[in-house]
């Protein structure tokens, strides 16, 4: 019996001495702005660690795919709208620093999630730039998200099941969701002044 009664206590003590040296779970509440559970907030940030390591590729392989389904956006942009192809697409310096440019912004929105005052003044600004684009149409940002999500896939490859893809569905809606806020906010004070 006495046999019993310390092996029951040794067990507890290791499945103790376990809890405390493992990391701690997500917090089980999130911002209520955030559309995401704590759980979803926490796999949403600790994937995009390995988009985060190919932002560059990333966002060239997404303007790739913005491009073949919308044509009509390439006149946008004056540096590289003479990139009709695939080919010159992804060789070209401009589209490059374009695309990475872009991805560090969703990289630092991603990172911004814990606090979000930051991410939403960051992603304000952000969209409100945009209103100095001639002829851009706040429905545009629409545009990058499926894009967006066939780049994530392709860089997460097997990690990305069909649960991340729900998340990244929630967090890219988000994202552009409160660009669009920014931009409309912008377009209202140009209105005023």
């Amino acid at each position: 019996m006495g046999c019993e009664l310390s092996k029951l206590t040794a067990t507890k003590s290791r499945n103790q001495n376990a809890r405390e040296a493992s990391p701690p779970p997500p917090q089980n509440t999130t911002d209520p702005r955030l559309p995401l559970t704590a759980r979803q907030k926490f796999t949403v940030m600790a994937s995009w660690r390995a988009v985060g390591r190919a932002l560059e590729a990333t966002g060239i392989y997404m303007f790739i795919r913005l491009f073949e389904e919308n044509a009509d956006l390439l006149n946008l942009f004056t540096k590289f709208r003479d990139l009709k192809t695939k080919e010159q697409q992804s060789s070209s310096m401009e589209l490059a620093e374009h695309a990475k440019t872009v991805m560090m912004t969703l990289d630092e929105g991603i990172k911004c999630l814990d606090d979000m005052d930051t991410f939403l003044e960051y992603l304000h600004q952000v969209g409100a730039s945009h209103t100095k684009i001639p002829g851009f149409d706040r429905e545009y940002f629409w545009k990058i998200e499926k894009p967006f999500l066939d780049a994530v896939e392709r860089t997460l490859e097997d990690r990305y099941s069909e649960n991340v893809e729900n998340i990244y569905k929630k967090t890219i809606k988000f994202i552009i969701e409160t660009l669009i806020d920014g931009f409309d906010k912008a377009q209202s004070e140009k209105a005023k002044s």
